[in-house]
């Protein structure tokens, strides 16, 4: 015996509903070790013993080769005293089988029943696809899980959006009122099974099953005749809403011109785009182009909804009745029921498609029986929260659907898909990150003084937590102005906290009085940290890349309050996470209507125009395009009317002056299209549309008017759309990167951060980069934060937490 050692290894991570402890047990026998694996409310804790180089592989191991679900941030190995004799109480699998404690010899290696602890630190496994694995179980007739829509195991499966607390066991989670049958219950003690301790682990004996409603909640069928109801129903031109993992979708035929019409109609959604579900792979590169990146984000076992170039579809055949174009089994070939493309009503007017593909079992089947994309947009009506309960659902989706096919496992955190965008160059950043990445933590680059909690901004809001040395994200969760939202955002608040066992000593919010969120923080019997909007953007960026900074941060958005109590949106900032500096910004102009400029671009377009040529210009393109134009004019040169120094007006602005969205149905819709009309034009040097700079109060003023002039006198020329909207967009991306290259130089940085919700322009975003990085700049680009508000509460958490001690 004086060979053996014996140790505890502490591992920290994501190692719980992962398959973690199972992998443990399986090294744990091939290297002859014994010992214990124990979930607890840290993490996995190893009691092992066996001789050094054992030890020393199994160490090596639980990091090098662990599952693929997992993500080990670290692992701490001490020395033990001499082994007991008797195990640790609770033992549930040895070597030999099943046991239920008591007392055994100190050979064999055991999972241990979970133990919580005071203040939980484990990280909470993201929702996960549905495994190759798993979907040949599904598609086997010889399977005794045939057909079934919950089929899941260790290595996929419902993970966040069941857990009700950790650690991760099926008592602490939605499935904990489904007891397991006989022989599901064998394969979950069954170290030789990959369903070992797969805790939403189910069959059709012992799972959750599937109902088919009527809009009123009358049940219409179950089970497989549920199945079939509503296939029936999708090929038939019906909306049907569908309960997935986080929430419902509401779902329609995507190549059905009616079908997608009329979700439209009904969900008040005049133009913003659908996401499309696909069956495969070849079915997305059927419909769009997809970048190396944008295939391995679209199959990644977080299966998010990725936005590509579409193809152009093919010239369409005069098709009146639906059932004269054929459908085709899904199942049979890639692309299948594509070869007329999407309905035009998808994505109208726009060069990219949301594609996503199927993440669970039950989509898998629906795509299988349909056989056609699917249109799987968020269940709501506009803006509101997606309904994730039955319900829920009956009340706000029942007015909007001819059925609902839903299940009885329980959604205890309703979740939105997660969106990526392609970009240019082949990679993909983060627009929405929500399931399938929260709440995956990111790392602080550096150790938390305090635990807090950041509550956000107003809009794309999420919250976050800081401790130790981690920051932890919630999903997406919406614009709190809608009740159903800010319900949400409490309960997101409280189920965070308890999940990463953060007792918060701070909450940081922004300095917006008017936000709900920065209301909630100054309510509550804390201390509160105010944190600017725009230093909030840097920082998520700075955390993001492990960057303490300073950087010279471009911080371009929509709007946000600055710290001098104007409106701030064009920002360049001296940053780091403990401060900042304004340096720069863009050219200040009137908001003419406060919020309503937001929604009506033509507003400023005026304002512009005015800065720009002057009242007689503004008057004359305010004539052309709305009654109140007179009313918008006088606000325009009044005094007293806020300004703002937002780039995101300023895209609006040019927008409207082109023709495109003068008055939006949806956030942003102007910019978007100005972006999307330049697709198909090379990228210029933008001669002609520069900016200019001059000095005001100490700081370098970014002045666009000669642009926008030259906007409007291309625009009476009669220069084609496409061609001034990219000269705008490398005009002004050349001329905030020259400087940004000015500025970082004078103050002695090497490095440049872009955020702000601007930055999702991949056509700026890459000029700028490009011409940074060729004057000789490092660039700090998101990837995987969003550049919008979403991760405002990232960059919040990090500045509270690491903020010296006051």
């Amino acid at each position: 015996m004086a060979d053996l050692e014996r140790r505890q290894i502490r591992v920290r991570g994501t190692v719980q509903g992962v398959g973690f402890r199972p992998f443990v047990y399986r090294v744990a026998v091939e290297l002859g070790l014994s010992g214990s694996v124990v979930n607890d409310s840290e993490g996995v804790l190893v009691e092992v013993e066996g001789s050094a180089g054992a030890l020393d592989e199994l160490e090596r191991r639980l990091v090098a080769d662990a599952p693929p679900l997992a993500r080990v941030t670290a692992l701490e190995s001490s020395s033990l005293p001499p082994p007991l004799l008797t195990p640790p109480a609770g033992a549930i699998a040895t070597a030999g089988g099943v046991t239920t404690g008591g007392s055994a010899d100190a050979s064999g290696f055991r999972i241990v029943e979970s133990r919580a602890g005071p203040a939980p630190a484990a990280a909470v496994s993201v929702d996960v696809a549905t495994c190759a694995d798993c979907q040949s179980e599904v598609a086997d007739p010889a399977d005794r899980r045939f057909g079934y829509p919950f089929t899941n195991c260790t290595n996929c499966g419902p993970r966040y959006t069941i857990i009700r607390s950790i650690p991760y066991d099926r008592p602490a989670t939605t499935m904990a009122e489904f007891t397991m049958c006989d022989a599901c219950a064998a394969e979950y003690h069954d170290p030789a099974d990959r369903r070992f301790h797969a805790q939403p682990n189910a069959c059709p004996v012992c799972g959750p099953r599937l109902r088919l409603l009527a809009p009123d909640g009358t049940v219409r069928a179950e089970r497989g005749s549920a199945l079939e109801g509503g296939v029936e129903a999708l090929r038939a031109g019906h909306v049907v809403a569908v309960k997935g993992l986080g929430g419902f979708h509401l779902a329609v035929v995507a190549t059905d011109e009616q079908a997608v019409a009329e979700l439209r109609r009904r969900k008040r959604r005049d133009d913003k785009p659908f996401a499309v579900m696909v069956a495969d792979l070849a079915t997305a590169r059927a419909l769009g182009h997809l970048s190396p990146e944008a295939e391995a984000a679209l199959a990644s076992p977080r299966r998010p909804i990725v936005l590509v170039p579409r193809h152009p579809p093919p010239p369409r055949t005069c098709v009146s009745d639906r059932q004269q174009v054929p459908l085709t089994d899904a199942r049979t070939g890639g692309g299948a029921g594509v070869a007329e493309g999407v309905a035009e009503g998808v994505a109208p007017g726009l060069p990219e498609l949301g594609l996503m593909l199927t993440y669970t079992p039950l989509h898998h089947l629906l795509l299988a029986g349909v056989g056609r994309p699917l249109v799987m947009t968020s269940g709501n009506a506009s803006d509101e929260p997606i309904a994730h309960d039955d319900n829920d659902a009956v009340a706000r989706l029942g007015p909007m659907v001819d059925a609902i096919l839903t299940h009885d496992r329980p959604i205890h955190i309703r979740c939105d898909d997660s969106v990526v965008r392609s970009r240019p160059g082949g990679d993909v950043q983060m627009v929405r990150r929500s399931r399938g990445y929260a709440p995956e933590p990111l790392e602080l680059p550096g150790r938390a003084r305090r635990q807090v909690l950041a509550v956000g901004a107003e809009l794309k809001n999420t919250v976050a937590v800081a401790k130790d040395c981690a920051v932890v994200a919630s999903h997406h969760l919406g614009d709190l102005g809608h009740l159903a939202a800010y319900r949400s955002f409490l309960q997101a608040v409280g189920h965070l906290c308890h999940l990463a066992g953060v007792e918060p000593d701070v909450v940081a919010h922004d300095l917006h009085p008017e936000y709900l969120s920065t209301k909630f923080a100054l309510e509550l019997a804390l201390p509160t940290v105010g944190v600017q909007h725009h230093h909030a953007h840097i920082a998520s960026c700075l955390v993001e890349h492990g960057h303490r900074g300073p950087v010279l941060g471009l911080a371009f958005d929509g709007l946000g309050l600055g710290s001098c109590g104007t409106l701030w949106g064009g920002e360049l900032l001296v940053a780091d996470l403990q401060g900042f500096r304004r340096v720069g910004h863009l050219r200040a102009v009137a908001l003419p209507g406060g919020d309503r400029a937001n929604t009506e671009p033509w507003r400023m377009a005026m304002a512009w125009t005015e800065a720009a040529l002057g009242t007689a210009a503004a008057e004359r393109y305010g004539r052309q395009v709305d009654e109140r134009w007179k009313a918008v004019l006088s606000l325009i040169e009044h005094p007293g009317t806020a300004g703002t120094t937002s780039v995101g007006r300023l895209f609006d602005a040019v927008a409207a002056l082109v023709g495109l969205h003068p008055r939006m149905t949806y956030e942003a819709q102007a910019a978007i299209a100005l972006e999307a009309a330049t697709a198909g034009v090379p990228v210029g040097d933008g001669a002609g549309y520069e900016a200019v700079v001059h000095r005001e109060a100490g700081l370098a003023v970014l002045d666009p008017a000669p642009l926008v002039a030259r906007v409007v006198a291309e625009r009476d020329a009669g220069t084609p759309v496409p061609v001034i909207a990219a000269g705008f967009h490398d005009g002004l991306a050349r001329s905030a990167a020259a400087l940004a290259v000015e500025l970082a130089r004078g103050h002695g940085l090497d490095t440049v951060a872009l955020s702000g919700g601007v930055f999702q322009n991949a056509r700026l975003s890459m000029v700028v980069e490009q011409a940074c990085r060729h004057s000789g700049l490092t660039v700090l680009v998101h990837r995987e934060v969003p550049p919008n508000d979403g991760g405002i509460s990232i960059g919040q958490a990090a500045i509270a937490a690491l903020a010296p001690p006051a």
